[in-house]
């Protein structure tokens, strides 16, 4: 069990180049790379190399392909954990997949859970089945992607004795392509996730308009385990570092020890 440090973290939130995946790599690598050396981590929008398309099933990727190449050799250079999500295709199936990969090359993954129905999302993907909570400097980190932040039992923040913060995890982050029409719900569901959850949170979305000319608001932030933002950005490029600090989330849960109420139950595919 280790302690929690603090914990810097970059929210890069871009205008994604619609179907151009090398424009992406150059574009997103820029970000990236004049911000290495003062961050821990990196935190880039919802398939952040093609922009959100159904489309993409024809250029999906495998994990032997360029972008995940990219993103590892990225991540080694700069010297920080970087993530986000692409699309991957494994056989037959493409998914809607976040990368978690650490500067000396590990990776993990997670698979969309949620498919966006609305977009015909479900019927093009394959969807995810588990959770994965990753670690960085002591934070028990539970990575996420969009549509996901509407669903609170998947989210639902359990009780783990072991773990320093106790709980299952002390960090939910969420990569987003989310339209500004629906600005307002991704805006209220951070706070909310945060606040039931008595954990930090984190969403980056992107900002500009894509090839279905939806546009995207942005409004990527990071919010403390009350809801309040440690920082909100708008609606333009940005590249924004922020120190989270450990100390009032374990203060929080010591003195406002809710998830003892919480009802027991048992989640089930």
């Amino acid at each position: 069990m280790s302690a929690l440090q603090p914990l810097v973290v970059t929210l890069v939130q871009g205008a994604t180049r619609w179907h151009d995946a090398e424009a992406n790599r150059e574009y997103y690598g820029g970000l990236v790379r004049a911000h290495a050396g003062t961050t821990d981590l990196f935190v880039l929008p919802e398939t952040f190399l093609s922009g959100f398309s159904n489309d993409t099933r024809v250029s999906a990727e495998t994990m032997d392909g360029p972008g995940v190449a990219w993103l590892r050799a990225l991540a080694t250079e700069v010297g920080a954990t970087i993530t986000g999500s692409l699309a991957i295709r494994e056989g037959d199936t493409v998914y809607n997949r976040l990368l978690w990969v650490t500067p000396d090359g590990d990776l993990q993954q997670y698979d969309k859970r949620h498919l966006f129905r609305m977009a015909g999302e479900h019927t093009r993907y394959g969807g995810g089945s588990e959770r994965l909570i990753v670690e960085l400097k002591g934070w028990r980190i539970l990575p996420q992607v969009c549509y996901d932040l509407r669903f609170p039992v998947w989210l639902r923040n359990g009780r783990n004795e072991e773990a320093s913060g106790g709980m299952d995890y002390d960090l939910a982050l969420f990569v987003a392509n989310w339209p500004a029409p629906r600005r307002q719900p991704w805006r209220t569901l951070l706070r909310a996730r945060a606040i039931e959850n008595l954990s930090y949170v984190i969403g980056v979305n992107r900002v500009g308009v894509d090839g279905n000319d939806l546009p995207y608001a942005g409004d990527s932030a990071v919010l403390d385990p009350v809801g309040e933002p440690l920082i909100e950005l708008g609606a333009q490029e940005q590249v924004a570092t922020v120190r989270i600090d450990p100390a009032p989330l374990l203060a929080h849960r010591e003195r406002f020890p809710a998830w003892m109420d919480a009802d027991a139950f048992q989640l089930l595919s």
